[in-house]
Order: structure tokens, then sequence, then C-alpha cells
């Protein structure tokens, strides 16, 4: 396997779960995803809308277009607004990276923040945008558990490597 295939099957993989994930949570009460528990954020919309945010974010600079805009996705708080806003962005992601070259995966891209500076391969920052909402899905799971939520669906790699091209992939 090279290294288009491996990032590639990574953003097919998370714009599933992502899905899987949203479509989950949509069946849950406001009530619930807004409770407070103790968690990185305090309730699962808060963590969904950070997971987004940080999409964006990288995504800004994934995409060498650095238009994110901290205040527009501030201000984007309702649950049908961050629940759509994660489904496009992961979507907008597996797209892209489909249509990358392996030497597209391998440029490197020069970031110069107010937090950090850095210049590595774009499939770094890919790998890391995609591990970083693997981690806060794992909080939300435990975050349910905490209000109540205990039907969070079956979302393991090996899973989705197994039946990503069977009709069964809709199954929990």
């Amino acid at each position: 396997m090279n290294l288009k295939t491996l990032i590639t099957h990574t953003a097919q993989y998370n714009n599933w779960v992502v899905n899987k994930y949203i479509d989950w949570l949509s069946t849950k009460s406001d009530e619930q995803l807004n409770q407070e528990v103790i968690s990185s954020f305090p309730t699962i919309l808060k963590t969904l809308h950070h997971i987004w945010q940080t999409q964006e974010y990288w995504w800004s600079h994934i995409a060498e277009n650095n238009d994110f805009n901290f205040e527009e996705t501030s201000a984007k708080t309702t649950k049908d607004e961050i629940f759509a806003g994660i489904k496009n962005n992961s979507e907008k992601l597996m797209k892209y990276v489909e249509g990358l070259s392996e030497e597209d995966l391998a440029k490197n891209i020069k970031i110069e923040s107010q937090w950090f500076q850095c210049d590595f391969s774009k499939y770094e920052y890919i790998q890391h945008v995609i591990i970083h909402g693997t981690y806060h899905r794992g909080q939300i799971v435990t975050m349910g558990r905490n209000v109540g939520i205990t039907d969070a669906p079956m979302t393991d790699y090996n899973y989705w490597n197994i039946y990503k091209d069977a009709d069964v992939m809709s199954i929990n």
C-alpha cells in the first residue's frame, strides 16, 4: 500500500465515522447533548463544535487557502449548524484527498500561527486532523454514558475496512 491509498482510506473512513456519529447523535435529545459533564469541553455539543472548528482550521491550511474565520465558525452554534458543518467538512476533506497525488500529499506546508510554527507534509496535517477528531469522538462516547446515552455505533477502522464495500455498513 502506498501513501496515497493509506491517506485516502483514512479520509474515507473519517467521513464514514463522522456521518455515523452525527446520525447517531441526531437522535438524542437537546438536553442530553447540552448536559454538562467533566471533560475537555463541558457538553457533547460543545465538543462537536470544537471538532468542527478544528477541522475547518486545518482544512484552511491543507487546502492552502488560509481562509479560516474563527468568528464565523464561533457564531454557528446550533445543533443543525454544527452537525452540517462537521459532515460538510469531512466530505470536503475526503473528496479533496481523493484528488491528490502522492506528490501533493508529500508537499510541505509552512504554518505560522499565533500558537505555533511548523513545516510538515500535507499528509501529516491530514492525519493530525483525523486523529484529533478520533480523540474527541472517544470523549463523546464517555460523555454520552454519563448522560444516559449507551448505544454508540461501531466505528472501528477494521470494521470499516472489512465491510466498506458491502451493504452492512449501515449496521451499528
